[in-house]
Order: structure tokens, then sequence, then C-alpha cells
């Protein structure tokens, strides 16, 4: 189950005025509670060059397994810092989560740090981290070694699985990942949930020394955010949630009986399908150099999409038969540039039979294991202990077909995605189910991207509405976050908010800055809602 993008993306996915927030550029030093338990040790993070010659300082924090017994059973998380460029201007830290669950912040924020504003660059401390469970930090594996792991990857097709066998095979691989799991570190499973990551998060944020929480959150780190923002309100100064899931969604309600996926109480399935839809409008109505599989009109691109999908049902392309093709367009839509076009150039060598090469990844960054084991079983053990899902294997055929008639292929990829919750053998021991409208110190911002293929913009406006304080800035736009999706006009909103406090204006919007399968750049200047006009700033990343 990979919910920030299906395989072989997970790495490049990992893929972001009534008030002001007031802040010290010199930072006094903090308390050391948690809630809802004893105080934890001080924790003590001793950074050093990740590498020789990186510009990237690392470190390893230990925190308690249990929260609730820090005393207890330690683990370790691998923590990764930029410092602020701007000599004597630094503010603070910045957190950041790029998302998942399963994002290992120690790769993802290096590869991903030049997107960050450049004022909010010099002005911060950038921080992130691997979670708990997850990647160079103690981490979640069931398998003693890489062939263990491949072989297991190997008994399922990738994607979605096709037809009763298929299906069987899917249900049964995740029935021997949960018992595997299980088997060597039960203890672990049960403590790998948003609530346990984020009082790991409030540790951290005490180690660096800053009096309250400065953090950008893309995705699920949106959730991890607003789990924060409602266990520690007093120590929130300013948070940026981006592309955001839905609380009461995630959590159903806090009730255990769930009737459908994760996936499907998000909205994913229709989000995807919109944004797919709108990719072959696009991709029909360019040239076939902006867009290779453009028939020519967006009507004979559709036509032409779902012929290729009917024939690689029966008639496969190598490896890439109607699942996985499905898993890699669902997760080609996630980054606009060079991802719409890369995958047109994908659809069509299928179209024309010749499998294509798979998409170089992002280049190593300078970090001591730029690629950690990242299996599935890690957002498998954080989604299924965190969120209700469905319990029995036999109901998701079922779910698929209904999910598919509302929002077609891409009803099937997000009704498979949580499969493995449905014999998950552990359940998250301390979980944060609400409510989520704690007021906060200071107002949070929530960004929302009309066309995101994983969490739709209705996820952005349900957060902004639950949060206590909240204000929603809409990016026009394409793709999974407005982070790996730029525009200068949502970075402009965010370095402002970051750095003083200063909201955007209610009802304000932002386009991206460059339009699918375009050249053309646009300023950036849009509406800013109450009939003013934003203000934006003229640097760039």
């Amino acid at each position: 189950m990979h919910i920030s993008a299906p395989p072989g993306r997970r790495r490049a996915c990992a893929a972001a005025v009534a008030a002001v927030v007031t802040c010290a550029a010199a930072l006094a030093g903090p308390g050391l509670a948690t809630a809802d338990g004893p105080p934890a040790p001080a924790l003590k993070l001793d950074w050093s060059p990740c590498v020789k010659g990186s510009p990237f300082d690392c470190a390893t924090a230990k925190v308690p397994l249990d929260h609730g017994d820090p005393g207890g059973r330690s683990i370790d998380l691998a923590v990764i810092k930029r410092k602020a460029t701007g000599p004597g201007r630094r503010i603070g830290t910045l957190f950041f989560n790029p998302g998942g669950p399963g994002g290992p912040g120690t790769v993802q924020m290096p590869q991903n740090y030049e997107l960050f504003p450049r004022e909010v660059r010099e002005r911060f401390d950038i921080v992130s981290w691997d979670p708990r469970g997850i990647g160079s930090s103690t981490a979640v594996n069931c398998f003693a070694g890489s062939p263990q792991a491949q072989a297991w990857a190997r008994s399922k097709t990738a994607g979605v699985p096709v037809g009763e066998k298929e299906r069987a095979a899917w249900i049964a691989a995740y029935q021997d990942l949960g018992r595997r799991c299980q088997q060597r570190d039960p203890q672990l499973l049960r403590h790998v949930s948003t609530t346990d990551t984020a009082r790991d998060l409030e540790l951290l944020r005490q180690a660096v020394g800053d009096p309250q929480l400065t953090y950008l959150g893309i995705s699920y780190g949106t959730y991890l955010g607003a789990t924060y923002a409602n266990l520690f309100p007093e120590q929130v100064r300013a948070m940026v949630l981006d592309s955001n899931w839905d609380p009461r969604a995630w959590t159903n309600d806090a009730s255990d009986a769930a009737r459908l996926t994760t996936m499907l109480r998000l909205g994913s399935d229709r989000g995807a399908a919109a944004v797919l839809d709108e990719f072959l409008r696009l991709c029909g109505a360019a040239t076939t150099v902006r867009c290779p599989f453009s028939a020519g009109s967006p009507e004979a691109t559709r036509d032409k999409f779902d012929q290729l999908l009917r024939r690689l049902r029966t008639d496969p392309v190598g490896a890439w038969s109607y699942g996985p093709t499905v898993g890699d367009v669902i997760g080609g839509l996630y980054s606009v540039l060079p991802g719409w076009a890369d995958l047109g150039g994908r659809l069509q060598d299928l179209w024309q039979g010749r499998a294509p090469q798979p998409s170089a990844l992002p280049p190593a960054p300078p970090v001591p294991d730029p690629s950690p084991y990242l299996g599935e079983e890690q957002p498998v053990a954080v989604v299924c202990g965190d969120s209700p899902n469905p319990r029995d294997p036999g109901a998701y055929p079922a779910m698929e077909e209904a999910s598919a008639a509302r929002a077609g292929d891409a009803g099937r990829y997000w009704t498979w995605a949580t499969v493995g919750c449905a014999t998950w053998p552990a359940v998250a021991q301390d979980t944060y189910r609400g409510p989520w409208n704690k007021r906060t110190a200071h107002p949070v911002l929530v960004v929302g991207t009309t066309h995101d293929p994983a969490t739709p913009y209705s996820g952005s406006q349900a957060m902004a509405r639950e949060l206590a304080d909240a204000r929603l800035l809409t990016h026009e736009g394409y793709g999974h976050t407005a982070l790996l999706n730029p525009s200068s006009c949502v970075q402009a909103h965010e370095s402002r908010y970051l750095i003083d406090g200063t909201l955007p204006p209610a009802g304000s919007k932002c386009r991206q800055d460059r339009p699918p399968f375009s050249s053309d750049v646009p300023k950036g200047a849009v509406s800013a809602g109450e009939g003013g006009t934003a203000n934006i700033l003229t640097s760039r990343p």
C-alpha cells in the first residue's frame, strides 16, 4: 500500500489577513512537558555534517517507544537540518513532513529543499526526520533481507488486481505480510501512530530550543499537523498544511465500524478520476510535441485511453498489464512538470506496443543512507493501526465496483490501496481521534489544490472548517501539493505567513506558475478575495 505514490515513485513524490503571529528573532529555551502523560527525558540533538562536504547536518534522536512509559524502551529517529542561509536573520526552525505516510524526511527534504521559498530558507533552519517506523529511523521491517521482500512483492501484481485469482493473491499477500510483521516486532506495530509521531515532534521542537512550533506538512503531513495542533494547541506559532486530508474522514468520525476504506472516505478515488479527466482533456488539446499521447482532441484522447486500458487487460506489453498501468497513471498525475508529459510518453509507448522505460529517480541527496528500506509494511503499519478500515477482505470487490461506478479506473486503484488493513494484526495504542477544534495560539494556513489526484480540494475545505482558527488559500492548479507543483503566489503568501504571521485575505486564490503541456509562465497575480488583489512577492526559490 502506497498512499503518497504507487511503487517506483515514492522517493520522487515524496511524491504544503485577520491575525498576525508575534515572534522574536531570538528564541528562548522550552519546557519539557508532553500532553496527557508524564514528562519525557530531555532530548538532545548532536548535529554533524551528514556526510563529508554535505550542506545538511544529521542527528539521531532517542525517543520513548511509548510516550506513556518514558522510562521504557526507546527508539531512534533519524533527523536532518539545513541551516538558515541568511546571516543574522534567522527566526527559528521550520519542521517539515513530506507526507506518505512513509515519506522519509531525511531523503525528501534535501531533494525538495530548493522548492522552499528563498525567504523561508534564509530565515529558518529547515528540519525534517524519518518518522518512527520509517526509513532510517527505527523502522517496521518484516523481512530478513531484500530477497524475501522482493519475493513478497512478486507474489501479487502491481497497481490493481484484476479478476478473482489476482484478488485472492493480493489478500493472501497482505495476510502473509501481517503475520511476518507480528512475528518480528509486535510492540513497534502498536506505536507508529500519527499521535505517537506528533508527540515525537513536540520533543524535537523542544530539542531545537523553539518556544513554539513552526511547521509545514504536505499530504499526510497535514493530518500530522492537525493532530499536533489539537494535542499541543498553545505551542503553535505558524503551521502550513498543504493538500489536506479531512481529519474526520481519516478517523471515520472516531468510529471503528468502517463501511468504506480510508481512501474512499477521503474521496481520493473521485479526486483522481477528475484529475485524470483533466489530463486527457488537456493532453488532447495539446500537440503531440507537448503530449505524445494526444489524439488531436479531448474526446479522441479519452477514447484512445479507454481503448488502451481495455487492450492491456488481455494483451499486456511485457509487464505492463492493466493493473500496473493504472497504478503508474495515478502516480504520474502527482507532479505536473515534467510528470504529465512523461506520462503521456509512457502511454504512447504502450499504445504502440513498446514497454516504457522506467522514470529516472531524482539525484541521491548527500546523506548517510540516500536509499533506506521503504517496504510497504511501513505505510501499512501507520494507516492500518491509525485509521479504521473494513475488516472483511471479501467486501473489497463490491467496494471496487461501487467506486469504479463513480470514479472509473481510479476507483479500482484507490479501493485496493488499503486492503492490507483488512487483516492487519495491530491497532495503535495511542490515537487522537478528535475533536479538531481546539483553539491554537496562532491561526493555521491551509492550502488546497483544486485538481489534486490524491487529496481532493474538498479535504482542504474540510480541514479549514474543522480547525478552530484556519485560513484557506486556494491553489488553482494540478498535481499533488503546491510545494511540488509550485506557485510563486502561494510561496509569497506562505513566506509572509511563516515569517511575520500575515495570513492571506479571506478567499485568496493563486494560480500555478506553469500549466500542464504549456511553456507559458503566468505572472501569478490572482484575486485575493474580498475584492482585493494579492500583493505578490517577486522572489522565487
